[in-house]
């Protein structure tokens, strides 16, 4: 059996319908992996017709979605539907929204999909439902750990075709960062990102390197103590592991062409030092990826974009890229295993 690709809807208010279909109508041409959409098939044709996106969509259970892939767009649909009011966040949809990530991540772990798409969502009316997970990644690590009975550490991976690039700490303000960061959640991060480049990206050898927190990698201590601190104990601790590794490495030498040859993967301290070089040279397409679950997870690299949702004109080349990346990762897992 042809298993394909769960995709998660997303907020029906943003973009998420847009990228599906979109990527749907391209699918002979690019050769894309089948996949299907968990979501409210009523929604996805009338926005379909709003668009002007030719794309006949068809209810199926996830083992048929590969069978139906070249004729119709393959629906998993939910128990709850949605309100199409595109643009317009609604609280009522979170339901829905949650559902189907629930039953992508289920469906994979069951074997009876190969991976886990997510199409963006937005936070605020996830909240107001009551949704209690900071976002998607904090959210599927939980879904993880009720599946595997212990605790799982997910890392964010943002992977393009010039760079892969993993923030230590995440969705906090950078004044915090310093008093958060240790050298035990660098060496954990490694760790996770070193193995996933061996299962996933079969890199045999992965090479890491390492950012520095400071400018100039703290100078000597001259400019912060917290390279030499944290980061540099970090950096001997994975290198005494049998990692290769090279750090703690200044930031703003990092990301150019001739640096990049020499390393896999960059590890940065906080969010936007890995973020900003990753959207810069590959903004269109680099997908974001969750290291460390017991699946494989891809999302594009944008937001629900409700600014332009229901107009037609939301660009699918970081959905086709998370797709087609995640169609990759699965298949290193499954020779690896």
């Amino acid at each position: 059996m042809t298993r394909a690709i769960a995709v998660s809807c997303g907020d029906p208010s943003g973009i998420g319908p847009e990228i599906a279909i979109a990527a749907w109508n391209l699918r002979t041409k690019l050769g894309l992996p089948p996949f299907f959409l968990i979501a409210d098939t009523a929604l996805l044709t009338a926005r379909s017709q709003l668009t002007g996106q030719f794309c006949p969509v068809e209810a199926c259970t996830p083992e048929d979605a590969a069978a139906i892939f070249e004729r119709a767009l393959p629906v998993v649909p939910l128990k709850h539907a949605f309100r199409d009011d595109p643009g317009v966040p609604l609280a009522g949809n979170a339901a829905g929204i949650i559902e189907s990530i629930e039953r992508a991540v289920g469906l994979t772990l069951q074997g009876k999909a190969r991976a886990v798409v997510t199409c963006p969502i937005s936070k605020k009316p996830l909240y107001e439902a009551g949704f209690a997970f900071p976002g998607h990644t904090e959210f599927l690590a939980h879904l993880a750990q009720a599946h595997l009975g212990r605790p799982v550490t997910p890392v964010m991976m943002l992977a393009g075709p010039l760079l892969r690039a993993v923030p230590v700490t995440i969705h906090i303000a950078l004044r915090e960062v310093p008093a958060v960061l240790t050298s035990a959640m660098i060496v954990e991060t490694a760790r996770i990102t070193g193995a996933a480049l061996r299962s996933e990206f079969a890199i045999a050898r992965p090479r890491l390197a390492i950012a520095g927190l400071n400018p100039h990698a703290g100078e000597g201590g001259s400019m912060g103590s917290e390279d030499e601190s944290i980061v540099r104990p970090a950096v001997e601790a994975l290198s005494a592991e049998g990692w290769s590794v090279q750090g703690p490495l200044p930031a703003d030498t990092m990301f150019h062409p001739a640096a990049r040859e020499t390393y896999d993967a960059a590890i940065c301290m906080y969010h936007d030092q890995a973020l900003i070089p990753a959207k810069t040279l590959g903004f269109d397409d680099s997908v974001n990826v969750t290291l460390g679950l017991p699946f494989v997870r891809t999302s594009p690299d944008h937001g629900t974009a409700f600014g332009i949702a229901g107009k037609g004109i939301a660009k699918a080349d970081s959905f086709i890229a998370a797709l087609r990346l995640a169609d990759q990762l699965a298949g290193n897992r499954e020779a690896a295993a």
